[in-house]
């Protein structure tokens, strides 16, 4: 399957990361190289791109797209291996990142990636199929709580314990497999009125469960720190988001970089040493326009979020 993605809140990125001709840029979620491809646009002959993805997918695209430009390293890794993948380039600062967070549409236009509801397809969700454990291991291994606790906290799914308990009820019979499987667990733990009142009835505990499988919140919350770190003065990252639950993480992270103070707030004067590292460029997330709606509906819970080191 030929590998399409549409980069969302691409003019908003672009500007966000106010690209120098001569600067280093890395893409931490290279995908099909729909930014990458528009920052090279921008850069001159001494600027630089690093492209990062865990999936051979969209190493391979990428590759055949941007590869042979003489400004651009592929690197196949996960972006939370920011700081060691530029030590070994030797790369010390850079003037901006982009991570583009979530699953790719070709990722979930791909059925047998297992990432759709839509589809009857195994039931893996790897972003890097080289190894790790998958959503068949996830259903099909972790007792009743902690299955509940996970598509309640990460898919925000209030009918979490029903689904949960009839995920473990069914592979006592017989494993669970497929999505198609899943999926007819999920509709069956829910009241008739509420199946269609929200979307896809099983849309939470997908993403709950692709989360779980690739580890993504914890990911995102040890990348953030570590690309502020080797960011340049004046540097910039931007990061989009597709759900509240990363947004808030983001959220979270550039609050802290732009307030590190640790004092008692009845201190009169700061006592910890702190210093901010730089601050959110707007305060507020970018979010896609009507026109790019139309053009594009996974755009629609898009977010943008951009940090400017100090």
């Amino acid at each position: 399957m030929q590998f399409q993605h549409v980069p969302v809140l691409l003019r908003q990125t672009i500007e966000g990361l106010d690209i120098k001709e001569d600067g280093i840029y890395v893409d931490g979620t290279l995908g099909g190289a729909g930014h990458s491809s528009e920052i090279l646009k921008r850069l001159g002959k001494d600027g630089r791109l690093i492209g990062i993805d865990q999936d051979e997918d969209a190493i391979e695209a990428a590759s055949a797209k941007i590869g042979s430009d003489e400004r651009v390293t592929i690197v196949k890794s996960n972006f939370v291996r920011i700081k060691e993948v530029l030590g070994e380039l030797g790369i010390d600062k850079v003037d901006g990142i982009l991570l583009d967070i979530g699953v790719s549409s070709h990722q979930f236009d791909d059925r047998e990636r297992g990432f759709s509801y839509h589809e009857d397809a195994p039931l893996d969700m790897r972003m890097d199929r080289s190894g790790g454990m998958t959503a068949a291991d996830i259903v099909n291994t972790y007792p009743e709580d902690k299955l509940k606790e996970i598509i309640f906290n990460y898919g925000e799914e209030r009918f979490a314990p029903a689904i949960a308990k009839n995920i473990v009820k069914t592979r006592e019979k017989a494993e669970i497999r497929t999505t198609g499987e899943l999926v007819d667990i999920i509709r069956a733990s829910m009241p008739e009125r509420e199946k269609n009142k929200r979307g896809h009835p099983a849309r939470k505990t997908f993403q709950a469960l692709r989360i779980e499988c690739n580890h993504e919140l914890d990911v995102l919350e040890q990348v953030l720190g570590d690309a502020m770190d080797v960011l340049a003065s004046d540097g910039r990252l931007c990061v989009i988001t597709f759900h509240s639950l990363e947004d808030r993480i983001v959220k979270k992270a550039y609050v802290k970089a732009e307030n590190p103070c640790i004092c008692p707030p009845d201190f009169p004067v700061c006592t910890c040493g702190r210093k901010p590292v730089g601050k959110a460029d707007p305060h507020k997330p970018l979010v896609a326009g009507d026109d790019e709606l139309a053009e594009n509906p996974r755009a629609r819970s898009a977010k943008l979020r951009v940090f400017r080191k100090f």
